[in-house]
């Protein structure tokens, strides 16, 4: 154990920053949705008990991985297996898909940033448009915003651990919070906004099928940030007073609390905007509802609350959403920094500096890849479809692997560290927990069920993304 490690100053801190990667685009624009189209209050109701029965316990192992090494994925995994070859894999695994997922991710944040920009000076009529999205994605001005993203990434991982990721997250966490629900407040003064609330909590049970289910199931599992490595590398930074029990519990419920409130702002707005909308007829894609239809919503604002009051609007949604995709992409970025500092023993700003050079030109490629660059545009044809360098790099990182990567973490805690290790880790800073309900099921569930269910779902998803033939 390194005596010279950086630690989060406090429990708050931890939980605002594990909480700052938890909560993201998903949380506030895609979750809503997924919601309304799948059962409404039925889909929350399935999402909760996921985020209660699985996520919790793999989150508590992924914490106690690596508070008890000091390390993250790779160094964890092998740390806790007599440095097995085979384990350092899964463990490097874990680093390289927040590195890949990382570049999709900053492509997003530079739209927004785009966006936000244009929302701010006024420009809403333009956003509106049909053509705007497509014009803007495939403009030079595309690399300004893509700069300013980089430095702001930059300057925050540069300050550390204390200083740089707790800090900021004190500061956008809360101001996040705040403006969510100013939004909401004044969401909710619309015209026909209830309609969007009776359909997004009244369940619906007839609409829950075993995709609806896979799809909840997903949704609570990646939108915790597990398997990405984070969880493991967050935990490296926590002291041994931190109660990594009741913190995961912290960290779950306010992620699940944003993204539920989140809803309370979407759907009001879309049916206030169109009181005949038919939800199961959204997109479910984030990007088509931050940069297509809700650029829409907020022009016809302009009829009741006039120029200056809808581009007000306009700017505090962007901002808002671009604070959730900053202090994603931070916690995401930190991973494979915190790799390049543990195995290689780089200092932070020559890790830095070379994550920022490879994934700013894997950045680059995506972003080009909507028809700047026909090679990346049409990169690789499979399940009947050309994919772009950008849709494979979501389809294998973001929706494929992260679930490998849990599976590989319950199987690593249950039979090769054992749970008898597990339980101690967890003791240390939990009064109550040795022998409680939570250790057995814990124990129980990381080595029984979970794995299982997370097979299913990787396998349904690789069958789904690269065969288009889902098994269920």
């Amino acid at each position: 154990m390194s005596e010279n490690r950086e630690q989060f100053s406090s429990r708050l801190g931890f939980i605002l920053a594990a909480a700052g990667s938890a909560v993201g685009i998903g949380n506030l624009v895609g979750f809503p949705v997924n919601a309304a189209k799948n059962g409404g209050g039925a889909f929350l109701i399935i999402y909760a008990i996921f985020v209660i029965a699985i996520c919790l316990p793999v989150m508590m192992a992924e914490f106690a991985m690596g508070r008890k090494t000091n390390k993250g994925p790779v160094g964890a995994f092998g740390a806790l297996s007599n440095q097995n070859g085979g384990w350092r894999l899964a463990g490097l695994i874990g680093v390289i898909t927040p590195f890949m997922i990382g570049v999709f991710y900053t492509v997003i944040s530079v739209w927004i940033l785009g966006y936000l920009y244009m929302a701010a000076t006024g420009d809403l009529t333009y956003l509106a448009s049909k053509e705007a999205f497509g014009e803007y994605i495939n403009s030079p001005t595309l690399f300004l915003s893509m700069i300013g993203v980089a430095a702001i990434i930059f300057f925050i991982l540069k300050m550390g651990v204390k200083e740089g990721i707790e800090r900021v997250s004190k500061i956008l966490m809360p101001s996040l919070f705040f403006m969510l629900i100013g939004l909401v407040i004044f969401v909710l003064t619309l015209d026909n906004a209830m309609a969007g609330i009776k359909f997004y909590v009244i369940p619906d049970f007839d609409k829950i099928t075993a995709s609806v289910v896979n799809n909840a199931l997903s949704q609570a599992f990646f939108s915790l940030s597990l398997g990405m490595g984070i969880l493991i590398t967050y935990g490296s930074y926590l002291s041994k007073q931190t109660d990594i029990v009741s913190s995961a519990k912290m960290v779950a419920l306010t992620d699940t609390s944003v993204a539920f409130i989140a809803g309370l702002l979407i759907l009001p707005a879309i049916f206030s905007f169109n009181p005949e909308v038919d939800p199961s007829e959204l997109s479910e894609s984030s990007v088509s509802l931050i940069f297509v239809l809700l650029p829409k919503i907020f022009l016809a604002l302009q009829v009741t609350i006039g120029y200056i009051g809808a581009s007000l609007i306009a700017s505090l949604f962007f901002l808002l959403v671009f604070f959730a995709a900053i202090t994603s992409l931070v916690s995401i970025i930190e991973v494979p920094v915190a790799y390049l500092i543990d195995e290689k023993k780089q200092s932070r700003k020559k890790a830095l500096a070379t994550v920022g050079l490879f994934g700013g030109l894997l950045t680059a490629a995506c972003a080009v890849s909507f028809g700047m660059v026909l090679f990346l545009t049409e990169f690789v044809t499979y399940a009947g479809a050309n994919k772009s360098l950008f849709d494979v790099v979501i389809d294998v990182f973001y929706d494929t692997v992260l679930p490998l990567n849990g599976l590989f973490v319950c199987l690593f805690v249950s039979y090769r560290w054992k749970k008898y290790n597990l339980n101690k880790e967890l003791s240390i800073g939990a009064e109550g927990f040795e022998g409680s309900l939570t250790q057995k099921y814990i124990n129980f569930s990381l080595s029984t069920f979970i794995p299982v269910v997370l097979l299913a779902i990787f396998l349904n998803t690789v069958a789904t993304k690269f065969f288009a033939s889902p098994l269920f």
